[in-house]
């Protein structure tokens, strides 16, 4: 008999950090089912099944609405690599990590490249799209929804109107967004916009939820030039996902798409607006416990994203200390800064599965003793206490 490695038996963490969530046991049952052929008559319903409840989740009516094979990432590339030819000029709004990511990506695809920046935490105002959109006349503006690596939250409704008028398309990354605060694809005019399945909506990283608007599609199909990438080339993709043609284009992860119908189901079933709460009731409670220890957020309080919370690291204290005693001796997961955060701040989650007042109350009180062991002083149990004062507020 071989020495074979051990069995995988992975630790039992709390996951509070920026992704992934924990995930939802019925996920994880979901994903134990029997894979069947991608081309299965029952695995082209998972999928039939998946598009309506992915259109009831970014709410809109989007025909060309799917999960891409690939980690949220994919799901901005092919929003990138097939709105975009080479020449066109293209706005990505920076003011974190995930902005530059999308500038990156339309460089590569040959693109003219203008970014407007803010300081990492800072979201824009509608004057600073326009007077881009004014200067450039681009052909797609893209900016994040949820910066993930720091805690923002960019308004949204009105800027389709701002971006429509100069002629262009609206591109927004809701990675951390979807199924954790109000996302209206429709209702706000956005032209495409990509998520991940390991945020808010609690299923393993592996699949991208994207969607395509009427005049997104329309752009796509007048394309002079060849998509760069042959995976990630919608015109083939849909016609996997189109309840007629079913044309095979790759073998799709059929597992991984099991999990998130049942994701899907799930958030479906707590409904939309009971889910947003969810999280919002959730990150009140933080807040207040960790402003009862002295603790300060990076984000100002009306661009705050409740299920991402960015806070500033207390003068004196080590940053990879904390984390590292939070997951050695508690068995919770935090992030640290990004980009010119790094070392400055923590990026706590409260994202689906794990946005729960167990997980609040719990990680308080370890963050508590881990701050008392770094010399940081506040009143023992202060932490708990606000945050219990304002779930009974609620």
């Amino acid at each position: 008999m071989p020495n074979l490695p051990s069995c995988i038996t992975p630790p039992n963490r709390i996951l509070m950090g920026p992704g992934p969530s924990d995930i939802a046991p019925r996920v994880l049952s979901a994903m134990a089912a029997p894979t069947v052929g991608h081309l299965d008559p029952y695995f082209l319903q998972i999928m039939d099944e998946t598009q309506q409840m992915l259109r009831q989740v970014f709410r809109t009516e989007n025909k060309l609405t799917m999960s891409v094979s690939g980690t949220g990432s994919s799901g901005m590339e092919a929003c990138v690599v097939n709105l975009v030819e080479p020449g066109d000029r293209v706005v990505v709004c920076v003011n974190g990590v995930f902005g530059g990511r999308m500038a990156d990506v339309a460089s590569r695809c040959g693109a003219e490249v203008t970014t407007i920046e803010r300081p990492f935490g800072e979201v824009f105002t509608p004057d600073e799209i326009a007077d881009v959109c004014k200067r450039v006349s681009p052909k797609l503006l893209g900016i994040v929804h949820a910066e993930t690596s720091t805690g923002a939250r960019q308004p949204l409704d009105g800027l389709a109107d701002i971006v429509h008028d100069a002629g262009a398309l609206l591109l927004v990354d809701c990675v951390t967004s979807l199924g954790g605060c109000p996302i209206e694809i429709d209702k706000w005019g956005i032209d495409a916009a990509y998520s991940g399945t390991q945020k808010c909506l609690s299923c393993p990283p592996g699949l991208a939820p994207v969607t395509f608007s009427d005049r997104a599609v329309d752009v796509i199909d007048k394309r002079t030039h060849k998509v760069a990438s042959w995976y990630l080339d919608i015109t083939m993709v849909r016609n996997y996902w189109s309840d007629k043609s079913r044309a095979y284009h790759h073998t799709a992860p059929i597992n991984m798409n099991y999990g998130l119908h049942e994701a899907l189901r799930i958030v479906l079933e707590e409904g939309l607006e009971a889910r947003h709460a969810r999280h919002h009731r959730n990150h009140l409670a933080l807040r207040a416990g960790l402003e009862a220890m002295g603790v300060e957020f990076a984000v100002a309080e009306d661009h705050r994203l409740p299920m991402l919370n960015a806070v500033l690291i207390p003068e004196g204290v080590d940053d990879k200390a904390v984390r590292g005693q939070l997951l050695n001796q508690f068995g919770i997961e935090i992030g640290g800064g990004l980009g010119p955060l790094a070392g400055k701040t923590w990026r706590i989650g409260l994202m689906g599965e794990a946005s729960t007042p167990r997980n609040v109350l719990v990680f308080l009180a370890a963050l508590e003793a881990c701050l008392k062991a770094q010399g940081h002083q506040s009143s023992p149990g202060a932490g708990v206490a606000a945050a219990n004062e304002a779930y009974a507020h609620a």
